[in-house]
C-alpha cells in the first residue's frame, strides 16, 4: 500500500510540475488543443493505474507524452471507423514521428515557447490572447480566469473555444516566428503578459487594490519566456513586473484602502524582488537593444533605490520619461512625466503640462489625469479646482478602494497638499 500511495503522490507531483510542458508537446504532436487536453488527462489516468504496478518511469514527462500521443491516435482511429470525417485528423498527424519519449529537453522547452506565441497570435483578439495564455500556458481553470476578470464562466469558456477554433480554422502555425517576424510578434507576447500583470497589480474594478494571483502568474510567464528567449526587452518586462510587485504589501492598508507611493512604508517593500529586478534592468540596459518596458523598469528602479520619498531622484526620472517618450510616444507617458516635473520643479510646472494634455482631449476619460490634476491644484491652494477634478475622477473610478480614496480627498477642503497621484501606488 505504501508503494501505491507513493506512486500516486509522484503522479500528482508530476502533474503539478510538468502538465503544462506535457500539454505543449502534445499540442505540437497532435495539432489540436482539444485532442491534446484529452490526451493529457488520458495519460495521467494511465499513470495512476500503471505506475503503482510497474514502477515510476525514469523520465515521467516523456512517458506521459508518449502515452498521451498513442492513446489519442488509438481514440481517433476508433472514432474514424464510425465517422469518416475523423480520418483527416489522422492524416494531418505525423504518425511516422519517432517515439516522443526520446525527445530531448530542448525540444520540450521549444514546445512551451511555441505555445506562448500561438496563444498570443495577432489573429486573435487581445481578450482571447489573455484568456488562452492563462488557460493553456499557466494552467488556470476557466472558473479561476473568469473570477479574476469578473465575468461569467460561460462567457470566458466561449471566448477560449472561439480562440481555439480560430487557431484551427485559420491554420495558425504552432511555431516560433522566424527572425524577420520575431520583433513584431514578441511585442504582442510582451503586451499580453503585461496586460495580465497590470490587471493583477491594479485591478480595474472590484473590492481590492490588487489581484495577486494574476500578477504572480504574469511574473511566472515572464520568467519562463526569459528562460526560453533571453531577449533584453523580455528581461526589461520581467524587471518592471518584479519592481512594481515589490511594493504590493505596502500599497493598501489593513482595511484595503489605497496608499500612494510617497506614503508607503518602504520597509514593507520586497527587497529580493527589488534586487532581482534592478539586476535585470542593468542587464537589459547594457545590451543597448532595449525598449519601452526596460525604460519603465529603470524608472521603477529609481523609485526603489530611494530610502524615502523625499530622496527620490526626480531629475533622473524626468530624463527617463523623456527617453520613453522618444521610444513610445503616449499621452499617458506624458501625464506621468508631468507628475515627475511637478515633483522636480513644483506643482505649477506640472499643472501647466497636465492642463495642456487635458485640453487636447485624449485623457478626458482617464481617471489618473483628473486625480493628478486634483492633487496639484490642492497643493497650490486651488481647492475649488481640486474638488472639480476629484469629482471627475470619482465618476471614472470603478474599483472600490479608489472610490473611497477619492471620496476622502473630495471631502477635504483645506490643509496641506500631498504629492501628485498619477504615478500610481
Amino acid at each position: 500500500m505504501g508503494d501505491v500511495s507513493e506512486a500516486h503522490r509522484q503522479a500528482e507531483a508530476v502533474y503539478r510540475n510538468e502538465s503544462r510542458r506535457v500539454l505543449a508537446t502534445l499540442i505540437r504532436l497532435l495539432g489540436d488543443f482539444e485532442l491534446a487536453e484529452e490526451a493529457l488527462h488520458d495519460a495521467f489516468a494511465a499513470a495512476i493505474e500503471q505506475w503503482p504496478r510497474d514502477g515510476i518511469p525514469s523520465n515521467p514527462r516523456a512517458w506521459l507524452v508518449s502515452a498521451g500521443r498513442f492513446k489519442a491516435i488509438d481514440n481517433i482511429r476508433r472514432r474514424a471507423r464510425f465517422d469518416a470525417s475523423q480520418q483527416h485528423l489522422i492524416d494531418q498527424m505525423d504518425l511516422s514521428a519517432g517515439d516522443p519519449a526520446t525527445a530531448d529537453d530542448d525540444s520540450v522547452e521549444d514546445d512551451r515557447l511555441r505555445l506562448i506565441f500561438t496563444c498570443c497570435h495577432p489573429a486573435l483578439t487581445p481578450d482571447a490572447q489573455i484568456a488562452l495564455t492563462l488557460r493553456e500556458v499557466c494552467g488556470l481553470t476557466t472558473e479561476e480566469i473568469a473570477r479574476a476578470f469578473l465575468m461569467p464562466s460561460s462567457t470566458l469558456a466561449q471566448r477560449i473555444v472561439r480562440a481555439k477554433a480560430k487557431i484551427r480554422d485559420a491554420r495558425i502555425p504552432y511555431a516560433v516566428p522566424d527572425r524577420a517576424e520575431l520583433p513584431e510578434r514578441l511585442d504582442s507576447v510582451l503586451r499580453v503578459i503585461y496586460l495580465v500583470f497590470n490587471e493583477g497589480y491594479s485591478a480595474s474594478s472590484g473590492h481590492a487594490v490588487t489581484r495577486q494571483d494574476l500578477s504572480v502568474e504574469a511574473i511566472r510567464i515572464g520568467r519562463l519566456l526569459l528562460e526560453l528567449l533571453p531577449d533584453p526587452e523580455v528581461a526589461g518586462l520581467l524587471a518592471l513586473m518584479l519592481l512594481q510587485e515589490s511594493r504590493s504589501a505596502a500599497r493598501s492598508t489593513a482595511d484595503g484602502d489605497v496608499v500612494l507611493l510617497e506614503h508607503q512604508d518602504r520597509g514593507l517593500w520586497n527587497q529580493a524582488q527589488i534586487a532581482e529586478g534592478s539586476a535585470l534592468v542593468q542587464r537589459a540596459l547594457r545590451s543597448r537593444r532595449f525598449g519601452p518596458y526596460t525604460v519603465q523598469a529603470a524608472i521603477a528602479a529609481v523609485h526603489a533605490e530611494a530610502r524615502t520619498a523625499a530622496e527620490t531622484d526626480w531629475p533622473q526620472i524626468v530624463g527617463l520619461y523623456d527617453l520613453l517618450l522618444r521610444i513610445e510616444p503616449s499621452p499617458v507617458i506624458e501625464l506621468n512625466r508631468a507628475v515627475a516635473v511637478a515633483m522636480r520643479d513644483g506643482p505649477q510646472a506640472g499643472l501647466a503640462l497636465i492642463d495642456a494634455l487635458l485640453a487636447r482631449g485624449e485623457l478626458n476619460g482617464y481617471l489618473f489625469a483628473h486625480s493628478a490634476r486634483a492633487e496639484l491644484c490642492h497643493r497650490i491652494g486651488h481647492h475649488a479646482d481640486a474638488r472639480a477634478a476629484w469629482t471627475q475622477a470619482l465618476a471614472l473610478a470603478h474599483q472600490a478602494p479608489e472610490r473611497r480614496f477619492l471620496q476622502r480627498r473630495l471631502a477635504e477642503t483645506a490643509g496641506p497638499g500631498g504629492a501628485a497621484g498619477a504615478d500610481r501606488a
